[in-house]
């Protein structure tokens, strides 16, 4: 067995143990930010069979406690059939004050793009890096900066894909269906939220497993 500390392009675990933020029944414990305050949260996010489905519409996200700083994080998600893949994204660090984009470290799941790692609303990403970029003045996430993915690994449209992440300090590794597509230095430590993002397209999940490491 693969340990998840390994340095591997490999998945670092079969399944971590840890608190299944998820219970496969409801939103218990988890709460909602949306760019439209008047649209209720079970019309954006809802549970059938052990799934969480989310609408795409509007811009916001999920988000519940513990916060945070060193974890092992796995995520299953999926574009479901019969729609087309869209964007979305997994939450880290994620701190207040919220807004529908909020102060966090981005693991991105947008097609194409799944594995870029993010610092939104001005999160810290150290410069000097292979794959860096920036973007200044974003209309909803600020000041961003963030290190493109190594690799494709996304499974197809329909299929579940599994994310999983080790966050160390000030490093970010992110394996995707069992490849490191990520391996980024200097991301502005301390502790956060978890979050699942609402951006412009139907996913669903069903894995949110964290374990918090000293």
């Amino acid at each position: 067995m693969i340990l998840w500390g390994a340095v591997s392009c490999s998945t670092p675990a079969g399944r971590p143990t840890g608190l299944e933020l998820f219970n496969g029944k409801d939103l218990a414990d988890w709460k909602s930010v949306l760019a439209d305050p008047a649209v209720p949260m079970d019309q954006v996010w809802s549970v059938q069979d052990g799934i969480l489905t989310c609408q795409g519409t509007p811009l916001g996200f999920l988000y519940r406690e513990p916060a945070a700083g060193n974890f092992r994080l796995a995520v299953e998600y999926r574009w479901p059939p019969g729609h087309t893949p869209g964007n979305s994204g997994i939450f880290t660090r994620l701190n207040a004050p919220f807004s529908p984009l909020p102060c966090a470290v981005e693991v991105q799941l947008k097609y194409g793009n799944a594995g870029d790692v993010f610092g939104l609303q001005g999160k810290p990403i150290a410069r000097g890096q292979p794959r860096f970029f920036e973007i200044r003045q974003h209309p909803e996430g600020g000041d961003i900066a963030g290190i493109s993915k190594l690799l494709e690994a996304e499974n197809p449209p329909g299929e579940w894909n599994r994310v999983e992440i080790l966050a160390r300090g000030e490093r970010y590794r992110v394996w995707l269906n069992g490849k490191l597509v990520n391996d980024v230095s200097g991301v502005h430590p301390g502790a956060g939220l978890i979050g699942l993002q609402s951006e412009g397209g139907v996913i669903q999940f069903r894995r949110v497993t964290l374990q918090p490491l000293d």
